[in-house]
Order: C-alpha cells, then structure tokens, then sequence
C-alpha cells in the first residue's frame, strides 16, 4: 500500500516580495496537508483556528479531528500551529532543535516579562510542553528531513514512495521563491536556509511548500 497525500489547505504569504508587494496585504496561511500511511494518519501544520480546521479537514477527506494519529509541525511559528487545540486525542510532534530553540527563546523572555506579556508568555509554554519531539521517522515511509535556516529546526517530512516528496514547511515558502532559488527574507539564518533549499532542490520529485500549493520539481534552480 503507498502512502498518500493531500493538501487540505493551500498556503499564502501575506506579503509577497515576488509580487512587489512592501506591506501584508492578506491573512498568513500555511499549507496544511495529510499525509496516509501505513500506521498512521499524519496531519502537517494545522493552520486554521479549531472548528474551521476540523471542518476543513472534514470537507476535504471526511475525517475527524479525533481519525488523526500524529500532528507534525514544521516550525513553531504561530501560522503552522494555529488549529492544534481541536485534535486533542493525536501526538503533537516537533523536531528536537526547534522545541529546544523556542523553549530556550521564551524561557529568556519570561525573565524579563511585563505583566501584560507574562500570560502570553506562559501559554505558548504550555503549547510547547505538551509537543513532543518526534522521531526520525513517523511511518513506514515517512521521515524527518530537517531543513533549518528558515527557523533554527524547521524540519520538513520526506515521503519516500514512488516518488519522493518532501513536506518543506518554509525551507521552500513558494513554487516561485524554489523556481528563483530564493529564502524567506526573515529567516533565522540565510546562509542555512540556501544550503536547506539546496538540498530540497537536490532531492524532491514533488514538493509541498509551506505558503503554496505542491508541485512538481521539474525546474531545478542553478
């Protein structure tokens, strides 16, 4: 039996430099997708608040919150995370570098936190506890493939079945910043996330980008 996938829910940038745009002139949205294996079902970055979410997977493949094993994130940034909450009963999972970096990050903000930022601060640390670190492989043909630079553990999955596709999260933000060979303008760091991009471009048949909808990588960038 392969493995399947689907995207439940095609990304957006809120700004887009490639389209000329300076300022955020839409709402940020990750690409959402399921992926079918052997043991498990897999949901990546859940971006739509609780019900839309479970209503969003529902119309797209006729599951429930509660049919979902696993819920991998690609980054913890805000936008790849926002419908965790409705799939109380799965595995949330992260890779080991991020849920480090972001546990050492807040951790040093609470230190010097206001009274008005303490409680936003203390919630996205009980977010981050209850996230696992995942393993290196989450079903039979479903593995990390860490790619950081865009964050410091941004880790997509790679699906290795009759072809090989890899779940990027924002290693590869769009079809037109992998065509130009091009990174997030605001990553962590610049120089990983070419080297990450790189080898995405080096590996991949399909692509699932964090802000797009997948595609083929039939243009390898130079």
């Amino acid at each position: 039996m392969s493995t399947r996938i689907d995207v439940i829910l095609i990304g957006q940038l809120d700004q887009n430099s490639l389209w000329s745009e300076k300022n955020a002139v839409r709402p940020p949205v990750a690409t959402t997708t399921l992926i079918r294996g052997e043991q498990n079902t897999i949901l990546v970055d859940p971006t739509l608040d609780g019900e839309p979410m479970a209503r969003c997977l529902h119309d797209r493949t006729g599951l429930r919150p509660d049919q979902i094993d696993i819920v991998f994130l690609t980054s913890f940034h805000p936008t790849h995370r926002r419908g965790l909450g409705v799939f109380e009963n799965a595995s949330w999972l992260i890779n080991e570098t991020e849920r480090t970096a972001v546990m050492t990050h807040l951790e040093r903000l609470r230190e010097g936190a206001d009274a008005s930022a303490a409680p936003i601060i203390e919630q996205e640390l009980a977010v981050l506890e209850r996230i696992g670190t995942a393993d290196d492989t989450l079903d039979q043909n479903v593995h990390l493939f860490p790619s950081p630079g865009a964050t410091p553990g941004c880790t997509g999955l790679l699906i290795a079945d009759l072809q090989t596709t890899i779940i990027a999260g924002d290693a590869v933000l769009t079809r037109d910043h992998f065509e130009k060979g091009l990174v997030w303008e605001q990553a962590a760091d610049t120089e990983l996330a070419k080297s990450s991009l790189a080898e995405v471009n080096e590996i991949a048949d399909m692509i699932v980008p964090g802000h797009d909808n997948i595609f083929a990588s039939s243009v390898r960038f130079m």
